[in-house]
């Protein structure tokens, strides 16, 4: 029971402690937009000290981890500048500071002088690299009251002037109150658009604690406001480029000698290596384990009556269509690791023929570690093909790159600055990512790149005759050959020339839709369901949600708070 007791006496010690001992009555802020990139912001507070302070302390969260349309996360640094608060002494962190911080703060007061009941601040700055730049416009996202305000704030107003050339309606803006992460339109405060200014200002009832945020989001039109690129300027001491130079060097001679595979001389071919499949056909054409490769493996496994591909249409104006995978018999007990990965991710271990069945659209968001497993078997996999002495030193460089740029960072540094020690970094980044192709096929390699090159070169430039006459010998050279083309890339281009040949499309291929399949259809149809099926199959669950304008409360630029000292 005492010890309840002492747990209930600390909560209630650490509440006092975060209450601050003020009230923000009134907070009004303005903000100009800039058709150059960038915005001015003035924050006015009247608020009540309820016992003597030194002043206030406001902290604008600088440094974010964005999620780009591309699904790639991005770091994005935001600058403060030109500082001020008139009538009252503030301290603010130097350039250097901010550089190296992932928070702005402004604090006022005099350390020897305490004020108490009402007082009035305003502060006045600049915020740069704060807009988002998206396919469809740009964006303002900024937290007009951020959630780790320490106190209660009583009633907000904002004004927001946009540039004079652009017009916008309230449906292009969206504001946020409540709980951090909260994707519901607010209805504690009112807004108006009007003559290039969005107004807005809090109902009676209003209050916004602690941990609460108040947001606003504005869609603007594309090429509005202009996107302001990184620009870095030489110093008159180039002494740092000779020593990226020398880096750049080595690893270039590095990679000539144990990196850059042999000249290899194509040899025109007509059908694949024996015995590969097209995920490993296009793994080695290009050195790479990309996702359309495993793809492929699908009209692979049609070819060899293994599955059966259902494409079901639209059925109404907002569905969407879809395809349906059907498994006709198991795989082959000598299949390849990565084949049976994604096969038995697709239909599991028990097959029963013509029964088994997915559809492409329940896969995503939950195939991805399957796909993610499978590219690591390829690799694996493919590893016969490949010099293991050139694997050795990709190892060894990616070694002394990390030592190096933990030794010349810091001492580029100290002699040239930041712009050496950023480039450097950059440089050796760039470096860590090419050596990835520090690889170099061996006897083995050469001789089946060989015979994928002069495949490849076929595809691109088969003439209709050549191909009558292998149709001819065989009537499935278009289903056996397809897969290849896929992970190739030059599915639609090999496609094209069939169609002219009047060869009908895959019998392990059909629709639900009433009209016939061609073999143009065909090839729309299949490429769009293999791009289909490539993003879903790769789809990951996403850690933010959207609504509404696509915002949240305290979604958007301007974190932080402050408080009282």
């Amino acid at each position: 029971m005492k010890q309840l007791l002492f747990l209930l006496l600390a909560l209630l010690c650490l509440n006092f402690g975060y209450a601050q001992d003020f009230t923000v009555d009134h907070y009004k802020v303005e903000i100009t937009l800039h058709e150059d990139g960038y915005f001015d912001v003035i924050e006015n507070y009247d608020l009540t000290f309820e016992i003597p302070k030194h002043g206030i302390y406001r902290d604008i969260q600088t440094k974010y981890d964005l999620l780009t349309e591309s699904g790639n996360q991005e770091i994005r640094k935001i600058k403060i500048s030109d500082v001020d608060v008139p009538g009252h002494n503030f301290e603010k962190p130097s350039g250097f500071e901010q550089k190296f911080s992932s928070a702005y703060q402004i604090k006022i007061g005099d350390a020897n002088k305490t004020v108490v009941g009402p007082q009035h601040y305003e502060i006045r700055y600049r915020v740069h690299n704060a807009f988002l730049h998206e396919s469809d416009g740009v964006k303002f996202y900024w937290n007009l009251k951020p959630n780790n305000w320490r106190t209660t704030f009583n009633a907000i107003e904002f004004k927001i002037h946009l540039p004079s050339s652009i017009t916008l309606s309230s449906d292009d803006v969206f504001v946020y109150s409540g709980a951090l992460g909260d994707t519901t339109e607010t209805q504690d405060i009112d807004f108006v658009v009007s003559n290039a200014i969005v107004e807005g200002k809090s109902l009676p009832t209003f209050k916004s604690h602690q941990g609460q945020s108040v947001t606003i989001l504005i869609n603007l039109p594309p090429n509005a406001i202009a996107e302001i690129k990184p620009f870095w300027p030489f110093w008159t001491d180039y002494g740092w480029v000779f020593v990226l130079a020398v880096l750049l060097g080595g690893f270039y001679m590095t990679w000539l000698r144990y990196g850059k595979d042999d000249k290899v001389v194509s040899i025109t071919s007509y059908f694949p290596p024996e015995g590969m499949d097209p995920a490993m056909a296009g793994f080695l054409i290009n050195d790479a384990d990309d996702i359309s490769d495993l793809i492929a493996l699908i009209p692979y496994w049609g070819s060899k009556g293994i599955l059966r591909i259902e494409e079901i249409p639209k059925k109404g104006w907002f569905s969407s269509s879809d395809t349906k995978l059907i498994a006709l018999k198991p795989l082959s007990e000598d299949a390849t690791s990565y084949e049976r990965t994604i096969f038995d991710g697709l239909f599991g271990t028990s097959i029963v023929p013509n029964e088994t069945e997915v559809l492409i659209s329940s896969l995503k968001n939950k195939f991805y570690t399957k796909m993610s497993s499978a590219r690591s078997s390829l690799k694996k996999a493919a590893k016969p093909y490949y010099d293991g002495g050139a694997k050795r030193v990709q190892i060894i460089t990616y070694v002394v790159l990390v030592l190096l740029v933990l030794g010349l960072a810091p001492l580029l540094l100290f002699v040239w600055g930041f712009i050496a020690m950023f480039a450097v970094i950059i440089l050796i980044m760039f470096l860590l990512f090419m050596n990835k192709f520090m690889i170099k096929k061996n006897v083995k390699g050469n001789t089946a790149f060989s015979e994928l090159k002069g495949f490849k070169q076929f595809i691109k430039v088969a003439e209709l005759n050549k191909l009558r006459m292998l149709i001819a010998e065989d009537p499935s050279y278009f289903e056996t050959t397809m897969g290849y083309a896929l992970a190739f890339g030059l599915f639609d281009k090999w496609a094209n020339k069939f169609d002219a040949l009047n060869v009908p499309p895959p019998q392990w291929y059909s629709s639900t839709s009433t009209v016939p399949l061609t073999m143009n259809s065909f090839s729309n149809s299949f490429a769009n369901t293999m791009s289909s099926a490539k993003s879903t199959m790769v789809s990951s669950p996403s850690s933010s949600g959207s609504s509404g304008g696509g915002g949240s409360s305290g979604g958007g630029f301007g974190g932080g708070g402050g408080g009282s000292w």
